[in-house]
């Protein structure tokens, strides 16, 4: 396994970014990645690293690179409900300044990056995302339906921009909501949009998960969760883009 430290040139300065891929040469299909608030860490690094395994070249921006190089907070080894709030407290400003238009020049840069990438095949690429990341994904999804043919999002605010942005998506999606996150009422909603946009998707509650279950150095870590989100995540990969 190949892990890549790199710069992606954007219209407001470098970007911060790593790469995962697989040893021996030739030419993967391509998957933006987006880490949630936390930024990149070990985690990340993890996560990146076994989604390339299954033959992807994986990248991972530090899309909040316009307040300074990652990590951003001194973040310990587990972030745990004792030093959380104090955290994104101080995330949370920056997070709030990285609005719908920093999104999407930031997204061109990402996959024009991808695209030139002498490991990254040729054709459309995946987009998935953690907490606000899988925000960040659907946004790029919805930007680019010509050139996203999955989009994956976990424990994220999803509908937060509004059935008409999840209308604009043509990739195969799936959504995979803590159960802190969303009410079955509110899952109903969500998946009635999704219908109404023709998406072909799945979204769906994980069962006993907290906001962040994805992520092994949070006190939010649910080892089934993460399990569930790789029995979801590889297979429409695969579909969408291996096999596409």
């Amino acid at each position: 396994m190949n892990i890549r430290t790199l710069e992606i040139p954007t219209s407001d300065g470098p970007a911060g970014a790593f790469a995962a891929f697989p040893d021996g040469g030739g030419r993967h299909p391509g998957v933006l990645m987006y880490a949630d608030a936390f930024g990149d860490r070990p985690v990340l690094r993890e996560l990146a690293g076994e989604l390339a395994g299954h033959g992807y070249y994986v990248l991972v921006p530090h899309y909040l690179f316009r307040s300074g190089p990652a990590p951003l907070v001194d973040l310990p080894e587990h972030i745990g409900e004792d030093v959380r709030p104090a955290l994104l407290g101080e995330l949370m400003p920056l997070i709030e300044a990285h609005t719908l238009d920093r999104t999407l020049r930031d997204a061109d840069a990402y996959l024009a990056f991808l695209a030139e990438q002498p490991e990254v095949a040729a054709g459309p690429v995946g987009v998935t995302g953690y907490c606000f990341g899988g925000l960040l994904a659907v946004r790029t999804a919805a930007a680019h339906p010509d050139r996203v043919a999955a989009l994956a999002a976990f424990h994220a605010p999803v509908a937060a921009d509004g059935p008409e942005t999840l209308a604009k998506i043509a990739a195969t999606t799936h959504f995979g909501h803590a159960a802190s996150d969303l009410t079955p009422e509110a899952l109903d909603a969500l998946n009635r949009d999704l219908d109404a946009a023709g998406l072909d998707h799945t979204s769906e509650i994980y069962p006993g998960t907290a906001h962040g279950f994805t992520m092994s150095d949070t006190a939010a870590f649910d080892a089934a969760g993460l399990r569930r989100h790789w029995d979801r995540l590889i297979p429409l990969l695969d579909r969408a883009l291996a096999d596409g």
